[in-house]
């Protein structure tokens, strides 16, 4: 029974590939990054907030712009990521559709595949019109939490003392 159940679920995501696709984003651009050699990303609420913003204000303008809330880079400090990007879209009725865009694109694919990413927010918001605005940030590079000043965990790299060699002589790094 098992078997066939197996079978069943193989067939269809063979046969049906919207049924394969029913994955959530962050999974759909992780298993793209793998596929290129970058880890993979999860969903982080602080990006995915920027993302329906950006996503909401050009829906409200009905107008596809970086700019519309203002400079990326203030847009996206909240987040303390040390390096971010940003894709946006309209017109396409589901993420795998945007998706594909964002591959067939050399700048939205070079944003995809950002170098040490580890976190992605996703949004669309459907316009007056009926149109639908996408935005995706995917960022990276977050600072380690610094202790707090009452803080006892402090952190401290120790280094492992080097052992002293004894050698009458020392050839390419060995000792005779």
């Amino acid at each position: 029974m098992k078997l066939l159940v197996s079978l069943c679920l193989w067939l269809a995501a063979c046969c049906y590939p919207a049924i394969a696709r029913a994955e959530s984003p962050a999974a759909m651009i992780s298993g793209y990054r793998a596929q290129h050699g970058e880890g993979r990303v999860v969903l982080d609420a602080t990006l995915t907030r920027i993302a329906h913003e950006q996503a909401a204000a050009m829906a409200a303008k009905d107008r596809l712009d970086h700019d519309v809330l203002g400079p990326f880079n203030s847009r996206v400090r909240p987040s303390g990521a040390g390096r971010a990007a940003e894709n946006i879209a309209y017109g396409y009725d589901s993420f795998p559709k945007t998706l594909d865009q964002w591959i067939n694109s050399s700048g939205h694919r070079r944003n995809l595949l950002l170098h040490n990413a580890s976190r992605v927010g996703v949004a669309s918001v459907k316009s007056s019109t009926g149109r639908t605005y996408w935005a995706m940030v995917i960022a990276g590079d977050y600072e380690r939490p610094k202790p707090s000043k009452g803080s006892k965990q402090a952190t401290v790299t120790k280094r492992k003392p080097r052992a002293v060699e004894s050698c009458r002589l020392k050839i390419l790094s060995m000792c005779l």
